[in-house]
């Protein structure tokens, strides 16, 4: 198992739209902004999400949790940190931490497992995997 130590920094303004009847940004919308992350740490890495899709790879949310720490409101402009902690061929672990300044508000941890169209569990393609910070499998000597 390989252990990237790649992670991606994005800047986020709260929008009306995603605050709650008190002006709180709303719980669900977090996960919102941990896909971005993630969106932005494969593009950082050179893949894009789109064309994992087209190829047919797909990765599913198996894990989720998030602690929040303190809550942001409409026009903070907050960064989300994503780091990418931990990659097999299946399996990839993101964690996340959601600033205002130097403010904690939020942490989170993920684990996404890659499938193919069936839904069953499928390895990255060595390409992927190498590009995604994984170190492929050595050619069988024969």
């Amino acid at each position: 198992m390989e252990t990237p130590t790649a992670s991606c920094d994005i800047q986020i303004r709260v929008r009306y739209a995603e605050t709650d009847a008190m002006g709180y940004l709303h719980h669900a919308q977090y996960f919102v902004y941990f896909e971005q992350g993630r969106t932005e740490l494969l593009r950082q890495s050179g893949v894009r999400y789109r064309d994992m899709e087209e190829r047919g790879i797909f990765y599913v949310v198996a894990r989720l949790e998030c602690r929040f720490r303190a809550p942001a409101h409409y026009d903070d402009v907050l960064t989300l940190t994503t780091a990418a902690d931990r990659l097999t061929p299946v399996r990839a672990e993101h964690s996340y931490r959601l600033m205002r300044g130097e403010r904690l508000l939020a942490e989170a941890r993920s684990t996404l497992v890659s499938v193919g169209r069936d839904g069953r569990p499928l390895a990255l393609p060595d390409d992927l995997y190498r590009r995604l910070g994984g170190v492929a499998e050595p050619p069988a000597v024969v």
